[in-house]
């Protein structure tokens, strides 16, 4: 009869596992290759007659240049001054392609007397942009401080569709916030891009994971965290006699 150790089912987890690492490297941060496809993007605004002679920055870019259907992306959304004043930001608006939903997870960085840049879990909520019409999520707080050292941050993550295609370039709308001294601005130039592509051996097995009730959104594989636990039983369940 045939025999299939828990060791062996181990050794196959990882190396299936570390190949899907291997492939994930492949799309780690670049700039755009001239595809017309860019992972970042940035603008500068004035405060106008209030405070001509004051400038903030905005500043989105997407964690990865490629991901794959059902996988977890992450934007980055950065509110920061070049001036002398010090204005206060009162809220953030991430505005992700056309289809996504809830996010999975956002945080804020920002300054903190006393303690530095601080980071934070945030619950994001639905906004819709006045005056672009973009659809989105957006987070808000009495006033993160911020000045040309401390800019404030936006980190959200998104599940992607399963509906994308391989080799589809995902563009997202921009950003905006809210606050003091001209901060108030939406910004939906600064959309920015990935390519999908098919899912490597890891986020394969990610995704039999997750449906099969081993996994979770945030790509943990087992109730103890542990990578080959969780996908080991999986092979189990698909052996001859199990």
């Amino acid at each position: 009869m045939f025999k299939y150790s828990k060791a062996a089912a181990e050794l196959a987890v990882t190396s299936l596992v570390l190949a899907g690492v291997a492939a994930a490297g492949t799309g780690a941060a670049t700039a755009d290759t001239g595809t017309g496809c860019s992972q970042t993007a940035n603008a500068t605004r004035n405060a106008g007659w209030s405070g001509a002679w004051i400038n903030h920055t905005y500043a989105k870019s997407v964690s990865a240049a490629t991901f794959a259907a059902g996988t977890i992306v992450t934007y980055t959304d950065v509110v920061g001054t070049t001036s002398i004043g010090n204005p206060y930001v009162n809220g953030i608006y991430d505005y992700p392609p056309t289809g996504f939903g809830t996010p999975v997870k956002a945080t804020v960085t920002a300054y903190h007397l006393g303690q530095g840049q601080v980071a934070e879990d945030v619950t994001p909520s639905p906004n819709t942009s006045t005056s672009s019409g973009q659809v989105g999520w957006g987070v808000h707080s009495t006033g993160w401080f911020v000045n040309s050292g401390n800019p404030v941050t936006l980190t959200i993550s998104y599940k992607i569709p399963t509906t994308v295609q391989d080799g589809q370039q995902i563009t997202s709308g921009g950003m905006g916030a809210d606050g003091t001294v001209g901060v108030g601005n939406d910004i939906p130039e600064v959309g920015v891009c990935f390519t999908s592509r098919a899912q490597n051996p890891g986020e394969a097995l990610l995704g039999s994971a997750d449906a099969n009730g081993v996994g979770s959104a945030a790509n943990q594989l087992s109730s103890t965290g542990s990578v080959t636990d969780g996908i080991t039983q999986i092979i189990k369940n698909l052996l001859p006699g199990s």
